[in-house]
């Protein structure tokens, strides 16, 4: 059995409690945001609020429904594949839930300073788009040093809102700070893979909900009869997908897991159909993207 890999289990906590996902203030952030649980719509210790965002959305009975103010950590191909909501021009759903306050971590590409405004595009491996912050002309914020670390080719994280304009996704930032630790980069690729299950699969060691609710007990009877795959159901996936699953599970690699072209070398397969279903298996959140977004790695089950 090979030695896991200790930078792949920062999902552990979230993924095995007893609870969705504990409310935990975020290891890297500076603004001492915190995530509750999701579902709970909010709470104490900041609800996952982005700092310095006014007001909240108000209910048809004036309550503040703070559950969609609740902010939410993201891939870039999470962002660019988000739904519009039916009837509603900026709100947006990501895994048939509401959001509105997102926060992702990428590489800036490239900066254009304007007089109103600076525009990164940022890219986290899943996908780029560009993000937009406002000038603040207060003189102290202009001198902040953390504002010159912010270069193409370093890291960064982001706070903000989806908006769209003739179909193009952008995100309008509130917050924009470098990156100091690179271990934040996996940690909030973990967390986002984390939230992704709990909305289509449900809470960890409960009833499943979300997507996963409309299989039944099809989930139980796909492992009976030989889809579980080393305490993973592959139950639902095609054979090619399984291969590729069960390399990566098997073959000797770095953190930075195997590339698809290898993986297709190996064995046997059309890079083509090995891209296929390496899309799949990060649709389910079975692997994940490391180096780049043909180079995947396997999510550690508990």
């Amino acid at each position: 059995m090979r030695q896991a890999r200790p930078t792949r289990f920062a999902h552990t906590e979230l993924l095995s409690s007893r609870n969705p996902i504990h409310a935990h203030e975020m290891s890297y952030n500076g603004y001492e945001t915190s995530y509750t649980s999701y579902g709970a719509g909010g709470g104490a210790g900041g609800g996952g609020f982005i700092p310095g965002e006014g007001g909240s959305t108000q209910s048809p009975g004036g309550r503040q429904d703070r559950a969609q103010d609740t902010l939410r950590p993201v891939t870039i191909k999470q962002i660019l594949d988000a739904q519009l909501e039916a009837g509603s021009n900026d709100a947006f759903k990501i895994d048939g839930t509401v959001v509105t306050q997102l926060t992702f971590v990428g590489q800036i590409r490239n900066i254009s300073n304007q007089t109103t405004n600076t525009t990164y595009r940022l890219d986290d491996g899943t996908g780029s788009i560009e993000v937009k912050q406002w000038v603040d002309s207060d003189a102290q914020e202009q001198t902040n040093p953390t504002k010159a670390k912010l270069v193409e080719g370093a890291y960064c994280r982001a706070w903000g809102k989806l908006k769209s304009f003739n179909d193009r996704r952008s995100v309008g930032a509130t917050v924009i700070r470098p990156v100091e630790d690179m271990n934040e980069v996996s940690y909030h690729l973990l967390e986002a893979t984390a939230v992704h299950l709990y909305f289509t699969r449900g809470p960890p060691g409960g009833a499943q909900g979300g997507a996963a609710a409309t299989n039944g007990a099809g989930g139980q009877q796909q492992a009976a009869m030989g889809g579980s795959y080393g305490g993973y159901d592959l139950g639902g996936y095609n054979q090619t997908a399984k291969k590729v699953f069960q390399y990566l599970r098997e073959a000797p690699q770095s953190n930075e897991g195997l590339n698809q072209h290898e993986i297709a070398a190996k064995l046997g397969i059309d890079t083509a159909e090995v891209a296929r279903a390496g899309d799949d298996l990060l649709s389910g959140g079975l692997i994940y993207t490391t180096v780049d977004d043909q180079t995947w790695a396997i999510l550690e089950a508990d």
